[in-house]
């Protein structure tokens, strides 16, 4: 710690913080452009100007340590000044400077009233300029479907190149020319590939990067701002939501340190389109072959007449990826009430909740990533299946102190890896100590076996789990202290369906069996739009959008999506989160839980809850600890133990990453424009801005 004078008072700073952040520490507004708490240090602005004692001229804060300032000649402490005349003067001439060639665009401007540069001209810039010569002109630039953009108004403060090469890993964008013609642009003008670029949006202080699907859609000060989770993946981002109306206007990120510091995928901020559009709003049977409209009381019938004198052994439910832990307990309960053991999620067949929560969530935490050493993947793609997760061990890595291993599909995880292997072979190898990484692994301080669902989703997932699970035992990645055993997840409801036994029971049939031909008479599909249903199976689906589950309904019961009803989720982490409601869902579509508990009333079934708080307390009372919001219930480690000597036969083929495309992994993306423009340029269906 140092020892410095602040504006006069004294304060005891870590040496290497900046002059920004000691006089940010100490109570002083210290204004900025170019710098950025997340990315490296530019000092092109010059606005975060402050006087040192000593120097002859205003110094740049943001590149000046704490550590570089020089007592006294008498011995007097360093003393920094933020408000003098002199400190003044020069923010009133940067700023001067800055606005030389910009437009005065601020009336039809989308960053307007979210704009550093409009706020900061009224703080610290002057009334008039003395520059009268004529603005220079910049052309705009095309860089994809998600950012808009309007060049004559930045101002070179290079946050986005820096973004796009430090935290995306893509680095697509640069500074070309000198003086006055100094452009930033994309190499060739193609689209940006990052599933992060929208993030430039939030952070250009200026509005020469804009959402291009937002773009002149609504002021800030006309918006409604709910604080919800992001459901498009299993990391939980906290986001913010947007409405106007009963519409959703546009989705931005929250900060939470813990899980997705202050970013969010591109899939997360652009679906909001796909919230309004091919959205079911009344039920429907199917008659002759097609769907018909019908009321509640009719849909209710029409279940109820396929499910009279049908034995429980031949009912089943699976629940979808976005599905809240409160629609599940309540199709949990139902099922049990006709004496059927036949529920699972679309996915996890591999996954049991009697083998304790460790062995099915991110033990080591995703800030923990920070802390770790090494790192082996294993049948996973973090940067389609949890985008925002990836940029945290992107981080990691930059700091030279992470090394990482992979086995899986070959891809650009935007950072170095060893490729070690495609499939199980590989795991084995590793297992017996035959490749030189489990010696990296063995020599880590905090190793990390993160295990995905390209593993877990196979015949052999089981096994596979239980071969990682080996692994990290036997190479100390499990010890006190330290869990580095982790399942990344692709799919928000995954671990609360887990937590709270969502699974087959004993007896009960798996997503796949209950999927096959002639197994079941009745399915309930609770947004359940990746499997493939069987002929000649009743199938009941609760869901939002007209996609595949819906298209296979015999009867379809319009249900809410994630805006617009308050859930809870566990992410990946096994931290509990809820989302809240934002708007409320279209026509005649009602809450999930509200549809199940007023149906099994119409079956005779009645559910023992008459609200979400009732409901919620049946839920705290068989699983305590989904009452501890933003907390994580660490799993018993000891469990792995057990777990990793389960064995069985693994198979030979390579390990693939269940995602395909990244922009249409669910039924609110598939619906989206956006999404599938952005599939599109993934693809490579459109080349550039003229095609």
């Amino acid at each position: 710690m140092t020892k410095i004078l602040i504006d006069g008072k004294e304060f005891d700073l870590p040496a290497e913080y900046t002059l920004l952040q000691a006089c940010e520490a100490a109570g002083a507004e210290i204004p900025r452009f170019c710098y950025h708490e997340r990315l490296s240090i530019a000092g092109n602005c010059r606005m975060c100007l402050v006087e040192v004692a000593g120097s002859p001229k205003p110094v740049a804060s943001c590149a000046w340590n704490v550590r570089d300032c020089r007592p006294g000649p008498n011995g007097e402490l360093p003393s920094v000044k933020t408000k003098t005349p002199m400190v003044k003067k020069a923010r009133e001439g940067v700023m001067e400077f800055l606005l030389i060639n910009h437009p005065l665009d601020c009336p039809i401007c989308d960053q307007g009233g979210e704009c550093d540069l409009q706020d900061q001209a009224m703080g610290y810039g002057v009334d008039t300029s003395r520059f009268a010569e004529n603005k220079r002109a910049v052309e705009d630039k095309y860089l994809g479907a998600l950012v808009k953009t309007s060049m004559n108004r930045c101002i070179q403060c290079t946050r986005c190149v820096r973004f796009a090469a430090e935290v995306c890993g893509v680095p697509e964008m640069g500074l070309t020319g000198r003086g006055e013609d100094v452009e930033i642009t994309t190499y060739l003008e193609s689209a940006l590939t990052s599933e992060l670029q929208g993030n430039l949006v939030d952070i250009c202080p200026v509005g020469a990067l804009t959402s291009k699907p937002y773009a002149f859609a609504a002021r800030p000060w006309e918006l409604q701002k709910t604080q919800s989770i992001d459901v498009m993946d299993a990391v939980g981002s906290a986001i913010r939501i947007d409405t106007r109306g009963r519409e959703v206007m546009r989705i931005l990120p929250r900060i939470n340190e813990a899980v997705n510091e202050e970013w969010i995928s591109d899939k997360t901020r652009h679906i909001a389109d796909g919230l309004r559009t091919q959205r079911l709003d009344r039920p429907f049977i199917r008659e002759g072959g097609k769907l018909r409209p019908a009321t509640w009381n009719e849909a209710f019938a029409a279940i109820g007449a396929k499910l009279n004198r049908i034995d429980g052994k031949r009912i089943g439910a699976i629940a979808g990826d976005l599905a809240t832990v409160e629609e599940m307990f309540a199709l949990k309960e139902l099922m049990t009430k006709f004496s059927s053991v036949n529920i699972a999620t679309q996915d996890s067949a591999a996954l049991d909740p009697k083998a304790g929560r460790a062995s099915y969530i991110f033990n080591p935490t995703i800030a923990g990533i920070e802390q770790a050493d090494a790192l082996l993947i294993v049948g996973s793609n973090p940067r389609k299946e949890a985008s925002v997760l990836n940029a945290r061990i992107r981080k990691r890595w930059r700091t030279g102190a992470l090394k990482i291993g992979v086995i899986g599909e070959k891809a650009d995880l935007t950072y170095g890896y060893e490729h070690l292997g495609g499939g199980t072979d590989t795991l084995t190898d590793l297992m017996v100590g035959k490749h030189s990484f489990a010696d990296v692994l063995k020599n880590a301080k905090n190793p990390i076996v993160l295990v995905g669902t390209g593993a877990l989703s196979r015949q052999d997932g089981a096994a596979a789990l239980a071969a990682a699970a080996k692994l990290a035992a036997d190479t100390g990645a499990i010890k006190d202290g330290w869990n580095g055993f982790g399942v990344l997840h692709n799919a928000a409801s995954r671990v609360g369906a887990l937590d709270i036994g969502f699974a087959p029971g004993e007896g009960g049939m798996t997503a796949q069996q209950m999927t096959a031909f002639g197994t079941l008479d009745v399915l309930f599909s609770l947004g359940a739009d990746e499997v493939k249903y069987p002929d000649g199976t009743f199938v009941v689906y609760i869901g939002t959008h007209g996609d595949r589950g819906a298209h296979r309904a015999d009867v379809v019961l319009p249900g809410a999506a994630y805006t617009e009803k308050s859930g809870i989720y566990v992410n990946t982490e096994g931290r509990v989160q809820i989302a809240d409601r934002a708007n409320f869902p279209p026509g005649d579509a009602r809450e999930d839980w509200a549809i199940l508990r007023a149906l099994s009333e119409a079956l005779g079934k009645k559910l023992p809850y008459d609200s979400q708080a009732q409901l919620r307390q049946a839920i705290f009372k068989a699983v305590p600890h989904l009452m501890r919001v933003d907390q994580i219930e660490p799993g018993d480690a000891s469990a792995l133990t057990a777990l990793a000597k389960q064995g069985g036969m693994l198979d030979r083929s390579a390990f693939k990453s269940p995602i395909n495309d990244f922009y249409l992994t669910n039924p609110i993306a598939r619906a989206s424009a956006v999404m599938a423009e952005c599939s599109r340029l993934a693809s490579g269906q459109i080349l550039n801005a003229a095609e």
